[in-house]
């Protein structure tokens, strides 16, 4: 099912017209469809049927409150990267108990906040990592849960900057060395070993390399047993790819039967962390075109969103879809680039998009539910949007468009 479609001709959030939001809340605004949100959650659930599962949504995907609580109150964990995630979590009615924290770089002071609130796991990415948790569970009375990330050299044929899984990429521990690594935590008194962690990349929409990936760690988890480390769970991480374009990636179901059916002569809970899958569909960026720069090499359709607002495109050359919100323009069928008011070249939303516009009209940038606003800067002191949240056709702000006051709140003059 979608819920970006048009009625009367004109496009609808739900039952809500995109006018009716730009009226209220002007643009650049991101608009998010909860059920979008609730029903692709739900699919993956439903998916894991009675297997024994913890679904860990992957915060750093879109962190806003109202999102994480909507997923707190469908029984959602979460996968965190920082502090400030977890802080996010909390405030939104989210369980520490149901987080696993990853990131290559946590500081003392993370580990201790995350320690403290009695998280479900730490997920540690190197040695080095290791002891320093040791180390400050000790410090402050406290036992650490731990899972080891463990890198297996595994191509998920994904964009490069969202590769994580091979030997080159800095995240995790070496497959060769993760028995060894085990054994010397096991020793640790502070150190409680719960799982195993695995995260190969983002954006994958082949089951392959999650199969290759899952077949070397239960390898792993077979060689742990024999030397005396029973684990409790697996993290399979996230990274389901979504539809931007013309992808085909696997269902969730597809997703999840794929890991269940591998792991399922094994007695571990299996904890999954999607984030782009479940929100990056739920999204639209609605922006406003306020020049048409017709030239003799090109045409520029200049609107008020920018790459301070949406990265994607500048920073992966992603393609996202962008549509008319009204049909049956009058306007000529023209190919245009789709450009912000940053300046930079890379300022771009889209490329060569054959489209029917006139100075004015209102544009959808669709599939930026994921590392949309979630990325997004005050470069060129630009306030970053408002997020606006629809439910069937009632319209809630959830993050106010900030001022220009905002911008320089914490600076001081000396």
């Amino acid at each position: 099912m979608t819920y970006f479609a048009y009625k009367d001709g004109k496009l609808c959030a739900e039952n809500v017209t995109f006018f009716e939001i730009a009226k209220r809340y002007k643009t650049p605004c991101y608009v998010y469809s909860k059920n979008a949100i609730s029903s692709k959650y739900e699919e993956f659930a439903s998916a894991f049927g009675s297997e024994k599962h913890l679904l860990c949504y992957a915060v750093k995907a879109n962190s806003n409150i109202s999102i994480l609580k909507i997923l707190a109150r469908l029984g959602s964990g979460f996968d965190i990267v920082s502090g400030g995630e977890l802080h996010r979590v909390i405030k939104a009615g989210g369980d520490p108990r149901k987080t696993v924290f990853s990131g290559v770089g946590k500081r003392v002071e993370e580990m201790e906040f995350a320690l403290n609130n009695d998280i479900k796991c730490f997920n540690v990415e190197s040695q080095s990592e290791l002891y320093k948790l040791n180390e400050t569970a000790k410090n402050i009375g406290k036992s650490a849960p731990v899972s080891l990330r463990v890198n297996p050299d595994v191509d998920a044929k994904t964009h490069p900057y969202i590769s994580t899984g091979l030997k080159e990429n800095k995240f995790g521990i070496a497959y060769e060395v993760a028995k060894s690594l085990y054994q010397e935590a096991a020793q640790m008194k502070n150190i409680n070993l719960v799982g195993i962690d695995c995260h190969i990349g983002s954006q994958i929409s082949d089951l392959r390399p999650f199969q290759d990936a899952l077949k070397l760690l239960l390898d792993l988890i077979d060689d742990l047993k024999k030397a005396g480390i029973d684990l409790k769970h697996i993290d399979i991480g996230g990274g389901l790819g979504i539809t931007y374009k013309d992808e085909t990636p696997p269902t969730a179901t597809e997703y999840v039967h794929a890991i269940t059916n591998t792991v399922k002569q094994y007695n571990l809970e299996i904890i999954m962390e999607p984030g782009r899958s479940i929100v990056g569909n739920a999204g639209v960026l609605l922006t406003k075109v306020e020049y048409l720069n017709e030239t003799p090499f090109r045409n520029f359709a200049i609107v008020d969103a920018a790459m301070n607002d949406l990265i994607r495109p500048s920073l992966y050359n992603s393609w996202h879809d962008i549509k008319n919100i009204e049909k049956g323009s009058k306007a000529k069928k023209v190919e245009y680039d789709i450009v912000g008011p940053v300046c930079e070249t890379a300022d771009f939303i889209g490329k060569k998009r054959s489209l029917c516009l006139s100075e004015g009209d209102l544009l959808a940038v669709f599939s930026v539910g994921a590392y949309g606003f979630s990325m997004a800067s005050n470069y060129n002191s630009r306030p970053r949007p408002s997020e606006i949240l629809v439910d069937n056709d009632q319209i809630q702000e959830i993050r106010k468009r900030e001022s220009l006051d905002d911008l320089i709140n914490g600076e001081r003059l000396v």
